[in-house]
């Protein structure tokens, strides 16, 4: 049952069952993008169940055709009137991020439709993520000027070979299948046996691995990668993908593409073509450095590149490509500065530079102060307040 009170056209909707909690992303017509208000509902419910005794088991899942498209882009676009209005919403996702990817109890997403960029912070880390054939994952942030956020830089860099660099810079799609080939999903279960499968785990009164595990495998099915999957380009994507430099890595890319049976990357390479050329580069850096770096470390990486980004610190690109993408929807967004060769390398370096102690994004040290930390304590909020 619906908690009391609710009202069904709020953007998170939270059902109770004995132990079970579950989460709806309830904005169907948006494609359940993440604003701020959802952020604060999903930190609040999380906190309080990871507490409560009596909740064992959370599940989440999407209302309508996606589970999330990620961050709402049209509150960044107009936040840029105002200096810094965004920041709190910014900081308290990644605040989220780290406490999804610690979280004490056991999480399952029921994906089942598109989760992208921010979105799918709600899908990977979880200990249990189901996907269906219905499943469309990419993070394409690079495409419109930003960078690779929400955890992705440690997830991506952490990716069999260089897919990683390939999946950030390329925002290439992986469908269900693809996602639990490379680990990024668990289990992948046809979408006629999903609502079923939400039943049976709604019934569980138990959050043990074991137990919601087996119920899942009730339900899934084994992964047969289809033949033209991306993931079977894994040597070509190697190859060019280790290239030093973006510009290296198109040019490696260009050459394979006039090879026999590499037509698949003709249209891969236009993507990156049309890219923020500054996105890029910041992308690339970004995961090349996840790969020694821990999730706290890559948290607050990723939070002092969204705020210099925001700020316009070297470059108004991110609004550029939003207003391209989704405010007047032209698809011809002009980059500044336009080509890889004019992009200031010292500048984009500047972007990555920590921050004074008290205006870092606070990841909790310590058991006792897991959830501390909060925007409300931070640097920030005092200087606003």
């Amino acid at each position: 049952m619906s908690q009391g009170g609710q009202n069904i056209d709020e953007p998170v909707v939270i059902e109770e069952k004995g132990s079970v909690r579950l989460t709806v992303l309830n904005r169907p017509r948006q494609l359940n993008v993440i604003s701020p208000e959802v952020v604060l509902k999903l930190a609040e419910y999380l906190e309080l169940w990871e507490k409560d005794d009596q909740t064992k088991l959370i599940l989440i899942k999407g209302a309508g055709r996606a589970f999330s498209a990620g961050g709402d882009l049209k509150v960044f676009y107009h936040g840029q009137e105002s200096k810094d209005s965004c920041l709190e919403v910014v900081y308290r996702m990644y605040w989220l991020c780290y406490h999804i990817h610690t979280y004490k109890k056991t999480q399952v997403s029921l994906v089942n439709g598109i989760s992208m960029g921010g979105g799918a912070s709600l899908m990977v880390p979880m200990k249990f993520s189901v996907v269906t054939e219905k499943t469309v994952f990419a993070t394409p942030e690079a495409s419109f000027g930003f960078h690779t956020d929400c955890g992705f830089s440690y997830i991506h860099s952490h990716l069999p070979g260089h897919l990683g660099e390939f999946l950030a810079l390329t925002g290439a799609r992986l469908n269900g299948k693809e996602l639990v080939a490379i680990g990024m999903a668990t289990h992948f279960v046809p979408s006629g046996k999903l609502m079923d499968l939400e039943a049976q785990l709604m019934s569980l009164d138990s959050g043990d691995v074991d137990v919601v595990r087996s119920t899942i495998e009730e339900f899934s099915e084994k992964v047969n990668l289809d033949k033209d999957s991306i993931l079977n380009k894994q040597s070509v994507i190697n190859e060019c993908f280790s290239k030093e430099s973006v510009k290296q890595i198109i040019q490696a890319f260009e050459a394979e593409a006039s090879k026999e049976g590499n037509e698949w990357i003709t249209p891969v390479i236009k993507g990156l073509k049309r890219s923020s050329p500054t996105g890029l580069k910041i992308v690339l850096r970004s995961i090349r450095e996840g790969r020694k770096q821990t999730l706290n470390d890559c948290l607050k990486k990723e939070f002092r590149l969204t705020v210099n980004i925001l700020r316009k610190t070297i470059s108004p690109d991110m609004y550029e490509g939003i207003r391209a993408l989704t405010i007047d929807k032209d698809n011809s967004p002009k980059w500044n500065p336009a080509t890889l060769d004019e992009v200031d390398d010292e500048k984009n370096n500047s972007l990555f530079k920590p921050f004074e102690d008290d205006i870092e994004l606070q990841i909790p040290e310590t058991e006792e102060n897991r959830w501390g930390g909060k925007y409300e304590t931070s640097g920030y909020a005092s200087v606003r307040g």
